[in-house]
This record gives structure tokens, C-alpha cells and sequence, in this order.
């Protein structure tokens, strides 16, 4: 009998150079070969739909290739999410990878805290794990890489820690976050202002002065004053201490120099500003 860590290689192997077979099979994992579905597809499906139409995940043989680092994060989402589906089902958990419990505690018990720390435990996981592919990308993909870690854990943090996401909005911060709302807004909001291209340049500066005013009330509204705390508080939640090197001196620097600071403060709005007083860090 296979052991629920081969199934799941075997599945991502046959889709790992096909960017619409691999969007196909996030789909399946949550509707099941089995006709039994789980809920909160929509944030991870659309977020793997960003990425096959930016033409991250195309092969490495591709006139335009896509990006080792995103394909790299993109597969250990679907082996993860297959190999919990395997255990679920009974088969071997022998060589059982730790970052597919969370799945299997959500496909058992389906929450939306639940499906949160099952996606973030996967994605610190690949990142920790690919760090080096991330360092080869360009200066602007390095800082939308290092923004998308920071939006994802926020949106964890709005349904499991609502005080330290909103502070006295912190009742309405679960309906915020629910991932059958709009949480894919949360972390795919930079589609809006990245196109739909890769590789990227160099001149970060451009894209971050074209964010819309609702990513940079986000950003530097809410988000920003609360930074340290989120990250954080994630290291505690996924039991994944090395997430709090990844800010220093209030800089995201998984794939970003922690002295190039000028990206990450912008200067504030009157929107940004109101933010911070309505909803200021506890």
C-alpha cells in the first residue's frame, strides 16, 4: 500500500509542468475524487490563478519560463493539501510530512481558523524551505514576495487574533477575514498592481506609488503598526520560531535587504492616517 506522501508526489508530479493541470488539481483537492468537498476554496484557488496567469508556474523549458521559487511554493501547497487528503483516507502516514497536519486537522474539522493556519503552515513552510530561490528573483518580485507573506499572516490574524488585527474593530475583523468573503482581496490585491507579466524589473518604487488607496490603507494603515506583532504572534500560532527573523527593525526581510527601508514606509495618506487612529495597535 502507498504511503500517503507517495500518492501526493505521484499526483504533483504529473502536473508540475502544466500551469492550468496544477490549477485543476487545487480544485480537486477541494472538491475530492470522492465527490466529499471542503469549503473555503475559493482563497486558495484564485491565488493559484494569480499565479498561472502571471505565468509563474510555467516550465522551466518554456520559451518564457516561470519562476522556480513561486512553482516551488505553488507544489508544496498541493503536496501538502493531497497528502492530508491521503491520510484522511486511511493510507500510510509513514515519512509523513509536519506541515500536512494542519490540512488533515482541517479537512477533519473544517474551520476557517483551521483552513488559515492549514494554508499558512504550508506557505511559511515552502518559504522557509526555498529561500535561496527567492533571492534570485527581482528586486520588485523580492518585495511583493515579502509583502504576500506579510497580507497572509494578517488575514490568519484576522480571524484567529481579531484584537491584534483591529483592535476595538476586532468584533468585526472574523467576517473581514472569512475566507468565503473577499479574503483573497487581503493577499491578491497586488494584482492590481503587478501585471500580468514575469520577470519583473527592478524599479519597485513605481509599483509601490501605484497601489490602490485601499492595498495602501491596508499596507501602511493597519497593517504596518502591527507588524512585529504579527509576526509574532504567526511564530507562536504555526510553532515556527525562524518567522521572527524574517522582520527586522520593523522591515519584511525574508527576500528583502533589511536596509533598503524606503519601499516599506511610504508616505502616509489622510486615509492612511484616520486608519491608524480608528484602529490603532493594542
Amino acid at each position: 500500500m502507498s504511503t500517503a506522501v507517495d500518492l501526493a508526489r505521484a499526483r504533483v508530479a504529473r502536473v508540475r509542468d502544466d500551469p492550468e493541470a496544477r490549477l485543476a488539481l487545487m480544485h480537486r483537492l477541494y472538491r475530492g475524487d470522492d465527490s466529499t468537498f471542503l469549503p473555503y476554496r475559493r482563497g486558495a484557488v484564485a491565488f493559484t490563478r494569480w499565479q498561472v496567469r502571471r505565468g509563474l508556474l510555467r516550465p522551466p523549458d518554456d520559451q518564457r519560463p516561470g519562476s522556480p521559487w513561486w512553482r516551488a511554493v505553488n507544489e508544496r501547497l498541493l503536496r501538502d493539501g493531497w497528502e492530508a487528503r491521503a491520510l484522511a483516507d486511511g493510507h500510510d502516514p509513514a515519512g509523513g510530512t509536519a506541515s500536512a497536519l494542519p490540512t488533515l486537522d482541517f479537512i477533519r474539522h473544517p474551520t476557517a481558523p483551521r483552513w488559515y493556519r492549514a494554508h499558512n503552515a504550508s506557505i511559511v513552510t515552502a518559504f522557509l524551505e526555498h529561500r535561496h530561490l527567492a533571492e534570485q528573483e527581482s528586486r520588485t518580485e523580492r518585495f511583493f514576495i515579502d509583502l504576500v507573506l506579510l497580507r497572509v499572516l494578517y488575514a490568519h490574524a484576522l480571524v484567529s487574533a481579531p484584537r491584534l488585527a483591529l483592535g476595538r474593530l476586532a468584533p468585526i475583523a472574523p467576517v473581514l477575514g472569512d475566507p468565503r468573503v473577499r479574503m483573497t482581496g487581503l493577499f491578491l490585491a497586488i494584482s492590481r498592481v503587478l501585471p500580468d507579466t514575469y520577470p519583473l524589473g527592478d524599479d519597485v518604487e513605481s509599483y509601490v506609488a501605484v497601489e490602490n488607496r485601499w492595498g495602501r490603507l491596508l499596507d501602511v494603515g493597519v497593517i504596518q503598526p502591527r507588524r512585529r506583532a504579527i509576526y509574532d504572534w504567526s511564530a507562536s500560532e504555526l510553532g515556527e520560531p525562524a518567522l521572527r527573523d524574517l522582520l527586522a527593525d520593523d522591515v519584511p526581510c525574508y527576500a528583502w535587504p533589511p536596509d533598503d527601508r524606503g519601499p516599506w514606509f511610504p508616505p502616509p495618506t489622510v486615509l492612511t492616517r484616520l486608519a491608524r487612529r480608528v484602529v490603532p495597535p493594542r
